[in-house]
């Protein structure tokens, strides 16, 4: 339709996240800001971002679906597959709850798990999002990680589908 202003489907900044994409601030004093390893915190709390196009600086911020949880945690306290997938103990994981869809940003510093405030859905980032009480039953999707000049970036796209299961096959 003509005339329709926003967000098309192939607009860019609806895109998943993609290898050598940068993170920026999802919100706050510093949105909009690329995130460095600095700013990523020892043991949380986790920064809630959206992956930027390094060579456009295109945000892709127009999908929920984008939001991505930055949390730090020591190399040697990550599980195998979550550790091969962190870069200097930095992981990230999609910000969307597998149940319904809530954002999920309940951080839990006794546990280092991150909880959905819909349906208390829990989540152990250290061992790849793995549900730890449910509703939910998929893992939070990982994105791997690398680090290039002191800034982490998406070393590849989300190793499992963002979102939730709407059902009906």
């Amino acid at each position: 339709m003509a005339g329709v202003v926003g967000a098309q489907p192939d607009d860019p900044r609806r895109a998943r996240p993609q290898a050598n994409d940068r993170f920026v601030f999802a919100g706050g004093n510093g949105k909009g800001r690329v995130i460095t390893s600095a700013d990523v915190a020892p043991v949380g709390p986790p920064l809630t971002a959206f992956p930027m196009d390094p060579a456009t600086r295109v945000v892709r911020d127009e999908s929920r679906l984008n939001q991505v949880l930055l949390v730090r945690f020591h190399p040697n306290d990550l599980a195998g597959d979550t550790r091969a997938r962190a870069a200097e103990g930095i992981v990230a994981y999609s910000a969307i709850c597998t149940h319904t869809g809530c954002d999920s940003w309940d951080w839990q510093p006794a546990s280092s798990t991150i909880k959905c405030p819909c349906h208390f859905s829990e989540f152990d980032l250290k061992d790849g999002a793995r549900v730890l009480n449910g509703p939910a039953t998929r893992r939070l999707p990982a994105l791997p990680l690398k680090i290039v000049d002191g800034v982490p970036v998406a070393a590849g796209g989300f190793v499992g589908r963002p979102g939730f299961d709407t059902g009906g096959g």
